[in-house]
């Protein structure tokens, strides 16, 4: 059984729609797939319309959060997306992104790249706006070569030349309204370390102590001797250990299914999560167009 717990889509920042990711999670071999685009939960009905006989979607999103001013970001499954308190906060996250990436568009006119606010909306499309659509201009423009090149402190990364902040939760609030939601928690590439400053691990024994159910170890910003202090991290805090592709289509380089999670530990996160369940695909109308 071959489980993918973190996937993006157009729905954010993703370069396929929720109908292709689910289509190409099924061709990839996958038997269930997390939908979990950030902030927004937008992308859900289409892809369980789209959802091939098959493959199970669990329903998601990932959360941005900052805490002692590192960005972190906490993956949410099979809350209640229509809960009030989760809802108002995914929309005031979501709602800030449109200003920080005007602002962020100002600070590179000001350093002279002629990148414009069209151009950034237009990669977004109906997408929730970000970094990497901005990220994606620079390529465009041959500034950067990759959307990850655009990640540093020269341009995007935090704390950067461009880097402007938006209204991030509190990842111990985040905790406490995806429970209240019904949902399961887990630290998404907790020492992404190419990203910026990585949250430390004394902050990840509060945060397990507050009810974070776990942390997603195997991923491709994580070498290997980061996955074994991971891995023996979770043991002893007694999280789940998780692990993703954190797939965006052709935005990044990884592959649906490149890590994928255990199915014991996909059979807890189901038994902990009473605010919503998997979709089982049955191959519907749409699906069947495909």
């Amino acid at each position: 059984m071959r489980i993918d717990l973190h996937c993006h889509s157009t729905a954010s920042d993703g370069t396929d729609t929720p109908a292709e990711l689910v289509r190409g999670a099924a061709t990839a071999g996958l038997d269930v797939v997390a939908l979990t685009d950030h902030d927004t939960t937008r992308g859900h009905a289409e892809a369980i319309a789209a959802l091939p006989e098959g493959l199970t979607l669990v329903t998601g999103a990932e959360l941005s959060c900052r805490i002692d001013g590192v960005s972190m970001h906490m993956l949410a499954y099979l809350f209640d997306p229509e809960e009030p308190a989760l809802l108002a906060e995914r929309e005031l996250v979501r709602d800030d992104r449109v200003p920080r990436a005007r602002g962020m568009v100002a600070r590179l006119n000001e350093l002279g790249v002629p990148v414009t606010w069209e151009q950034v909306a237009r990669i977004a499309g109906d997408g929730s706006v970000g970094r990497p659509h901005v990220a994606t201009a620079l390529v465009e423009l041959g500034v950067v070569p990759t959307v990850s090149d655009a990640f540093t402190p020269d341009w995007l990364g935090d704390g950067g030349r461009v880097w402007i902040p938006k209204h991030e939760t509190d990842p111990f609030e985040a905790i406490r309204l995806v429970k209240a939601a019904g949902g399961v928690t887990v630290f998404a590439h907790p020492a992404a370390s190419k990203r910026g400053r990585t949250v430390p691990e004394s902050v990840i024994a509060e945060l397990a102590a507050a009810g974070l159910d776990g942390i997603e170890v195997d991923h491709m910003d994580h070498d290997a001797d980061t996955r074994a202090r991971l891995r023996g991290l979770a043991r002893d805090l007694g999280l789940l250990v998780t692990g993703s592709s954190d797939y965006h289509g052709s935005r990044k380089t990884c592959a649906l299914g490149e890590y994928t999670t255990d199915p014991e530990v996909y059979g807890e996160i189901t038994r902990r999560a009473t605010g919503a369940f998997p979709v089982p695909g049955t191959g519907g109308p749409e699906a069947l167009r495909a």
